[in-house]
């Protein structure tokens, strides 16, 4: 599947500000199911931009814009190719959950097991893990059960959360947009062992589809199954992830892979605006 992405972010401040720093993240990821075919990021006012490798290998863009300016603009415009068929099915049996202990010696899952800035392990989220899970010995029917609770039992509301809610937070509303349900899977499958990472990136919504999540930024969440390597599901959707997903950035939770962020020297008041358009160009 071949699709596009247009994502523009718009600050307007209420008095010029300076000395504005920034990093970005939304240049598609190079994966063994997705391939990144063009992409060009722009910022107004125009200025230089430098590009590096985050700790989780994350492309970032970095700029800065010092003289004053009352707009700042930036835009990114990708272009990528998708596997349309999932890495491992609804019916898989890969690994039994007792012998996920390993993984916390495995350098690329130390981190996914742990607490993050939005997400706790422990303490009173393994009772409700292992309801959720009941008899469930298996790793990867335990993370389905785990998508399967969240997309059943929590309500997609925009504007009840912020981007920096805890999973603590939407766990109590039981509501709140993709971020907040990939927050709350990523406590509930590190509570019970098994590595669970952040995914940024967006969400392809055909004419007769009823997604929640398109036409903006999009997360789910990555499970590690020893011999499968890292499995996308998204619980907003209550889906395995395939073709229609394509990934951007990942991390612990959303602190790490923040599509725009940064810091300038100015007034307080400032209106964001951000538009995205994902729209498909061949199968």
């Amino acid at each position: 599947m071949k699709l596009q992405v247009t994502h523009r972010t718009r600050y307007a401040y209420g008095a010029p500000v300076r000395d504005s720093f920034n990093e970005v993240r939304l240049q598609p990821a190079d994966t063994t199911r997705q391939r990144r075919l063009a992409f060009r990021l722009s910022v107004q006012p125009t200025t230089r931009l430098a590009s590096r490798l985050d700790f989780y290998l994350n492309t970032v863009h970095t700029f800065e814009v010092a003289a004053p300016h009352a707009e700042l603009v930036v835009e990114a415009h990708s272009e990528v190719e998708t596997c349309d068929t999932p890495a491992l099915d609804a019916t898989a049996t890969p690994r039994p959950l007792a012998a996920l202990g390993d993984c916390a010696r495995f350098a690329d899952c130390y981190d996914f097991i742990q607490p993050s800035t939005f997400v706790d392990v422990g303490g009173d989220l393994t009772t409700l893990a292992r309801e959720i899970v009941g008899a469930q010995t298996d790793a990867w029917q335990a993370a389905l059960a785990i998508m399967h609770f969240i997309h059943g039992g929590f309500r997609y509301q925009p504007a009840v959360t912020t981007a920096h809610t805890h999973m603590r937070e939407a766990l109590r509303l039981r509501c709140g947009v993709c971020q907040d349900f990939a927050h709350v899977m990523l406590g509930l499958c590190r509570t019970l062992g098994l590595p669970a990472r952040y995914v940024s990136g967006y969400l392809y919504n055909g004419p007769a589809d009823q997604l929640k999540g398109a036409q903006a930024s999009h997360a789910w969440v990555e499970v590690f199954l020893p011999g499968h390597g890292w499995l996308g599901l998204d619980p907003t959707n209550d889906q395995i992830v395939a073709g229609r997903h394509i990934h951007i950035a990942t991390g612990r939770d959303y602190a790490d892979v923040s599509p725009v962020k940064g810091t300038y020297r100015g007034t307080t008041q400032r209106e964001l605006h951000v538009e995205v358009l994902v729209a498909l160009l061949g199968p």
